[in-house]
């Protein structure tokens, strides 16, 4: 599928609900699976990554019913597939189902095959499977990369220091030990995104967390519950930086969670914009305790660039894509460090960045760890999305205050986050094309 985007002719002005969080809902389905009685989860993000996480639990005996905007999940009791579970491109799925699935009992004595498409397989995977093994889980990788064999057996309990701030592995090891004997520990060097520990008391499950460190006791039993996913603050980055980048634009976003382990992304903002251009409105909770707001973004001026800290990447990882969109029509010079973690994710979305900047024109220098951006004026042109949702979805917001047309081959991949993207940027005034 290609996206033509052309120049906006006005303002953006609207009100709209982002999708469900992509995290939140990979969580949601997959404890729901675990759990031994009913789930409802009530704004599930209809995405193929998170679509593909529901199907594995499927695959693994959990029922699922659809009732309207609400899904069932009837887990407990788990069973064999009888092929392999594949996870599509969902990074999220395969690395916490590996973790949940390496000591489950009611599995023991099965061969357990996890894949994906070629992207996934392409991942790295020995940052779970070799912290795994020290609980005693047997997991075969392919080189390092999926597919993943899992044989699940008994496990214990251990303490981890992890060498890189990851919300995946915190989240695998943590779920690994719901089935280990005594206590398992993770210890980041780093925040990271914790839904993993809001989430699992929603399901009877208890976590300590004590500054950067998530320890629970196994094994532990999870009970269905009721989840309430907000909307995905990585998703509404988009409109968000579009009504940013389209002078006079005023938009809402409601519903969006505002967890405080992933809004880098606003304080970034709150450094680029002028004061009172991104307002943040509190409104009632989600799923876990999850902070929810609702975001008023208001054009006042032009972004200005700057020297990103290095301690917002880690908080802001997934939003790098579209940040780097809007650095290229700012005012001035944006650097960015520190965020190497970009170049293992659906793409290398450093490099994959770069080049498609480069084709608009933009002046980019690539480093090992982020890159430098110059700001000024952005070209028309053909760009790429790389296999990369949020590549395709920065280089369309970025053609709303491009010279002419920006035409994004690719666009297809969009639909593993943000489904309704089109007709949600159309909605607020975007002049969106869609071919094939």
């Amino acid at each position: 599928m290609r996206l033509r985007v052309h120049p906006a002719r006005g303002p953006l002005a609207g009100v709209i609900a982002p999708p469900g969080d992509k995290s939140i809902s990979h969580r949601a389905a997959l404890f729901g699976g675990l759990a031994e009685g009913e789930t409802e989860i009530i704004g599930f993000l209809e995405g193929d990554d998170t679509r593909a996480t529901l199907a594995a639990m499927q695959a693994l005996g959990a029922e699922v019913e659809r009732r309207g905007d609400r899904i069932l999940v009837r887990g407990g009791r788990l069973h064999a597939p009888r092929g392999s579970l594949d996870l599509g491109n969902a990074g999220t799925g395969i690395r916490l189902l590996t973790g949940a699935l390496a000591g489950r009992p009611d599995l023991q004595g099965a061969e357990l095959v996890l894949t994906g498409d070629a992207s996934l397989r392409g991942r790295p995977m020995a940052r779970i499977v070799e912290p795994l093994a020290r609980m005693g889980a047997s997991i075969e990788s392919t080189a390092g990369c999926a597919p993943l064999t899992v044989r699940p057996r008994p496990l214990t309990g251990e303490r981890f220091e992890l060498g890189v701030a990851s919300a995946q592995v915190k989240s695998a090891l943590l779920l690994a030990g719901l089935s280990a004997e005594g206590r398992t520990e993770v210890v980041s060097p780093a925040p990271s995104r914790d839904h993993t520990e809001r989430l699992l008391p929603a399901f009877d499950v208890a976590v300590d967390v004590r500054g950067l460190r998530a320890s629970l006791r196994g094994p532990a039993t999870l009970r269905g519950t009721t989840v309430t996913v907000p909307g995905d603050l990585s998703s509404a980055t988009f409109p968000l930086i579009a009504a940013l980048l389209v002078p006079g634009s005023t938009i809402r976003l409601r519903g969006v969670g505002i967890n405080p382990t992933r809004a880098g992304v606003l304080h970034i903002l709150g450094d680029m914009v002028e004061a009172g251009a991104v307002e943040v409105r509190r409104v009632e909770g989600g799923a876990g305790d999850e902070p929810v707001a609702d975001l008023h973004i208001r054009q006042l001026g032009p972004v200005r660039g700057l020297d990103i800290s290095p301690e917002w990447v880690p908080l802001a990882i997934d939003e790098f894509p579209a940040l780097m969109a809007l650095a290229a029509a700012a005012v001035g010079t944006t650097r960015i460090r520190g965020a190497e973690e970009l170049r293992v994710k659906e793409s290398d979305r450093i490099a994959a960045m770069t080049t498609q900047l480069r084709r608009l024109g933009v002046e980019i220098e690539e480093a090992p760890d982020g890159a430098t951006i110059v700001g000024g004026a952005v070209r028309a042109g053909r760009v790429d999305a790389e296999g990369d949702h949020r590549v395709a979805m920065s280089l369309a917001v970025l053609g709303l205050v491009a010279e002419g047309p920006i035409e994004i081959e690719g666009a297809d991949w969009i639909a593993t986050s943000y489904p309704g993207f089109v007709e949600d940027l159309t909605s607020l005034g975007a002049d969106v094309e869609v071919e094939g």
